[in-house]
């Protein structure tokens, strides 16, 4: 083809093209539109530069919460090999008279737990759940004790060194517990902002040895009936509210939340409703008044199975 030949063809490509463009821009289908101006970009801003670094750093968060549970063994490292009650028991037996910290229990839940060989209907401890929250490949032992005025007391224990270290201990009116990762997060009732809920995720902290609040977050409270409010499902719902009226004397459960519900463990019957934050973390005295909660927050649907 000669030069001239080119010229016509590409003379005619030119002509496609741009009648091609012309009908989708005609058609309104496929036009480029503008977005409107764009917002500049905006740093952070640093404010008060001069204000001096404080000198004294507090101590690091969850320090107290480690504590070695006396008189417990762990055969091959295995946390499934104990008893969640005894595990407890072991602890109300070495701080017989804590009502706060992280071994604060309510006079009665202590003898509540005491009294769990002997009256197991009336056992304050739930069934134990097992998973992987330190990323070392072997699970830990989570357990939740109820208590008056609304109130959970959610531990978590590692085996080491042949014995059982507790790495997290904490208390709250609590709506529901979930695990999702390697994140345990709890949503609990908030008692001066109507309407919203805290929710927190605990997570494994290696230099801290124990878990810690990574992330604390005030939401709105689920509708009922609705999804969780602007947040993501969990993998392994621990229940913070369960029926009244537990299982007959001498059965017991455990939640597997890896590998599903397998019977071990001792729960409760019945107990508490989930209610709204207390103004402290722990309980002494009597403990708080309840503030109302949404019947659809206090009482949530059963959790899913879990799959392997």
């Amino acid at each position: 083809m000669g030069p001239r030949g080119v010229h016509v063809a590409v003379g005619a490509l030119c002509v496609l093209g741009a009648l091609a463009l012309a009908g989708c821009g005609s058609a309104g289908t496929g036009g480029l539109e503008s977005a409107g101006p764009s917002s500049p970009a905006v740093g952070p801003v640093r404010l008060w530069p001069d204000l001096p670094p404080a000198t004294n750093p507090p101590i690091d968060y969850g320090e107290s919460d480690i504590q070695r549970v006396p008189g417990i063994a762990v055969a091959g490292g295995d946390v499934r090999s104990v008893d969640a009650v005894e595990v407890v028991r072991a602890e109300v037996r070495a701080h017989p008279d804590a009502r706060s910290g992280a071994d604060g229990l309510y006079e009665e839940t202590a003898r509540a737990v005491e009294a769990c060989v002997s009256a197991p209907a009336a056992c304050p401890v739930m069934r134990p759940y097992y998973r992987d929250l330190t990323g070392d490949g072997r699970d830990e032992l989570i357990v939740g004790i109820r208590m008056p005025e609304q109130q959970v007391a959610v531990r978590v224990y590692r085996a080491e060194k042949g014995g059982l270290t507790r790495i997290m201990s904490t208390v709250d009116q609590v709506i529901t517990v979930e695990l999702a990762g390697r994140d345990l997060i709890m949503r609990v009732g908030s008692a001066g902002i109507p309407g919203y809920e805290y929710r927190t995720a605990w997570s494994w902290d290696e230099r801290q040895g124990s878990m810690l609040p990574t992330r604390d977050e005030i939401v709105r409270a689920r509708p009922p009936g609705g999804p969780p409010a602007g947040g993501r499902p969990g993998d392994g719902r621990l229940p913070g509210n369960r029926p009244s009226g537990g299982p007959s004397s001498g059965d017991r459960a455990s939640g597997d939340a890896s590998s599903g519900d397998r019977p071990s463990g001792s729960p409760p019957s019945g107990g508490p409703a989930s209610g709204a934050r207390p103004s402290g973390d722990q309980p002494s005295g009597a403990g708080p008044a309840p503030s109302p909660v949404s019947p659809a927050l206090a009482a949530p649907p059963p959790p899913p199975e879990e799959t392997p």
